[in-house]
């Protein structure tokens, strides 16, 4: 069985998806290709190569590669694993996660379609995107239920939603968004919960959306973006994309696709902790609610997403006052933005990621959004009791000990 069998097991395809052009090459790591410009073996073939990248389409096979901007072959290896990942035909690699988007946008209203229906709650920079009128599209926002309704016949282009949703964890049910969605394409931003624990693909969606500077590349080192598609939209994606400037550095690209590997058991161990360390909050005296996925209809084994996931957020009775207390006084989270790498994240949404959304759809003051990582939950419990004013030595002696419980 070799390495593009669709027989194996996720894993599987998370270490050897895209890598099977290495032995014929003679290497094992992946290679990283920094040409920026390629020889040529004559004009006219060089020429239909530079045609071919230009309208969306791969090198011609005997006229190399032209010129960066247009194709890598290091990114096409990370474009290879991640349509393996998610189940689709392609994939295509942006410089980052909102030039991917800005990408789907100008693809999708290409043909005369302007109009776009966004489902909130959603990432601070999507719906600030969306809302800036810079793309020539006309949005209408809506909640999962309204999708139907905000539907305009031969006007919308696109449907764009993201379950978990950013940063309250919101669920969306895909199946049921695409069947609204009546035939209009719908993207999915699927970079809370990766292709680890969700495939929306397999429910409908024509586009699946990640921002791969998060979970995919996991460690906190570089800015990337990928659409999962059918063929027919990662053509209109690599038009835009070759057009606009906006392929991925090779060097980011093998970032990524190294990333890839030990994706399924960092995200596995990463909800491990994020369960451990919502479930303390959830008995903690200062926090109001705890928003973090529940198992159910939506969530579990053969559901929609296969796990809870290692996002979360906490409001918290002290307010915005207590925000900023939490995210000075914590050593072993990070206060910043971004999320989905090896260490623990924590940051205040309607200040910082979420601050360009409309007041009416900001996330409230008293809520904190954490990313967990592969600290062992005892020491971020402590850390989290010390930020919520348990820091005595004694205190949180005794939250270790208490989250500690049954554990190796």
């Amino acid at each position: 069985m070799g390495m593009t069998s669709p027989f194996l097991q996720p894993d599987s395809v998370a270490v050897h998806a895209g890598r099977d052009d290495l032995a014929a090459l003679g290497v094992h790591a992946l290679p990283i290709d920094l040409s920026s410009t390629n020889p040529l073996p004559d004009i006219e073939l060089g020429g239909l190569s530079y045609e071919s990248m230009a309208t969306g389409g791969a090198p011609h096979p005997e006229g190399g590669a032209v010129y960066a901007r247009l194709w890598n072959p290091t990114v096409a290896r990370l474009e290879s694993a991640l349509a393996r990942l998610e189940h689709t035909p392609e994939a295509v690699a942006f410089a980052s996660g909102m030039a991917a988007l800005t990408a789907a946008v100008l693809a999708m209203t290409a043909e005369g379609r302007r109009h776009v229906v966004a489902v909130r709650p959603m990432y601070g920079g999507t719906d600030h995107l969306l809302g800036s009128g810079l793309l020539g599209a006309e949005v209408t926002y809506c909640d999962p239920d309204g999708i139907r309704a905000a539907l305009r016949p031969g006007a919308t282009a696109l449907v764009v939603l993201e379950t978990p949703a950013n940063p309250t964890l919101d669920l969306v049910d895909i199946r049921a968004a695409v069947d609204a969605a009546d035939g209009v394409p719908v993207l999915v931003d699927n970079t809370f919960a990766t292709p680890v624990l969700q495939n929306p693909a397999d429910l409908g969606a024509a586009l699946v959306l990640h921002s791969a500077t998060k979970y995919l590349g996991g460690h906190g080192d570089v800015v990337a973006g990928v659409i999962a598609c059918g063929s027919e939209h990662a053509a209109a994606l690599r038009r835009v994309r070759a057009v606009t400037g906006a392929l991925l550095h090779p060097l980011g690209a093998y970032l990524v696709h190294r990333g890839l590997a030990t994706l399924p058991i960092r995200v596995r161990a990463q909800q491990e902790g994020a369960a451990r360390v919502a479930a303390w909050l959830g008995g903690h005296p200062d926090v109001v609610d705890v928003h973090y996925p529940e198992l159910g209809d939506l969530v579990g084994p053969g559901r929609q997403m296969r796990g809870t996931g290692a996002m979360l957020a906490v409001r918290l009775r002290g307010g915005y006052a207590q925000a900023q207390q939490v995210t000075s006084a914590v050593r072993l989270f990070t206060h910043a933005v971004s999320l989905g790498g090896v260490d623990s994240l924590i940051q205040h949404p309607a200040a910082l990621t979420h601050r360009p959304v409309p007041p009416e759809a900001r996330p409230s003051a008293d809520l904190l959004r954490l990313s967990i990582g592969l600290e062992d939950p005892r020491d971020l419990i402590a850390d989290l009791a010390r930020g919520l004013g348990a820091g005595v030595s004694g205190a949180v002696t005794g939250v270790r000990e208490e989250a500690g419980a049954g554990a190796a």
